[in-house]
């Protein structure tokens, strides 16, 4: 326990990771990422409103979030450190980092004290995906700029005088008679067509891609986003480099993932157990 490690290094930075924290009704509970999905909101959040039917994100959000957030409170425990001497316990749990980092955008019902919203209804200011004659593109037309332009595009320069749509108030009330007009539009032309359209009026859009789409896309071959890695037993994998990029240093991925017990040895090593122990805890199978 910390308490043990903190005889050795009194000022290590030592960091617990749990479901839902320390204490109350659920700390005992076991959880994996599509729990702390329904139970912090996330699945009302994705399914469109309160009165719609939840829906899981489909990949592991709350699983990845707690790492990012885990790794930045670990930097500033570090800082801390660095300013005072002083190491610290840090902790994390998975409803913590998702509650916290849905709440700004997507909590603004429950943030005015007292005056709490109910039910909540669909955000629907974020455009949706639309279908056009071939494939599917996302259009996302804010500004009253953005919305004239959207309407001189898709022939339908009547829209940027109609009341319901002259502000982004009104034509977040209006929403769902501004985007069932967009959809009938956009039903009329190819992907490639609109997206070339829109692009030239200034209305931000981009095609939905596919998964084996995105790693030749364009914009990611150019960002240099992905890189190719020889592994002794895989073979040729393709990873993503760190997304941040450094004006003074470069992350390298020197190698892939290992094989299990790979590191064994060195890791041992390194805390100076010596070789004839190691080698016992390989023939009584305790370490591989």
């Amino acid at each position: 326990g910390e308490e043990e490690i903190r005889k050795a290094k009194e000022d290590i930075i030592y960091v617990s990771i749990s479901g839902f924290g320390e204490k109350g009704p659920w700390a005992h509970k076991p959880v994996y990422d599509p729990i702390v999905q329904a139970i912090s909101g996330l699945t009302t959040i994705q399914g469109g409103s309160d009165e719609a039917r939840p829906r899981l994100v489909r990949t592991i959000v709350p699983d990845k979030l707690t790492g990012i957030t885990t790794a930045q409170a670990v930097t500033s425990a570090l800082l801390h450190k660095e300013r005072t001497g002083e190491g610290q316990h840090v902790r994390v749990s998975m409803l913590d980092a998702v509650i916290a980092f849905l709440w700004a955008s997507d909590f603004g019902g429950q943030t005015f004290v007292g005056r709490e919203v109910s039910t909540q209804r669909a955000a629907t200011f974020i455009d949706l995906i639309y279908e056009t004659k071939t494939d599917y593109i996302s259009v996302s037309a804010m500004t009253n700029t953005q919305w004239h332009a959207l309407a001189g595009a898709v022939g339908h320069p009547e829209w940027a005088d109609d009341e319901r749509f002259s502000t982004p108030a009104q034509r977040d009330l209006n929403a769902n008679e501004r985007l069932g007009l967009t959809q009938e539009a956009l039903l009329n032309r190819s992907a490639e067509q609109w997206l070339t359209l829109l692009d030239d009026a200034g209305v931000p859009c981009a095609p939905v891609l596919k998964r084996r789409e995105v790693i030749e896309h364009p914009q990611v071959v150019a960002s240099d986003l992905l890189i190719e890695l020889e592994h002794p037993e895989a073979g040729t994998i393709r990873q993503t480099r760190p997304a941040a990029r450094f004006s003074k240093s470069t992350p390298v991925l020197r190698n892939g993932a290992p094989a299990l017990g790979a590191d064994t040895d060195a890791i041992l090593a390194e805390i100076n157990i010596p070789e004839d122990i190691i080698n016992k805890l390989k023939d009584n199978g305790t370490i591989a």
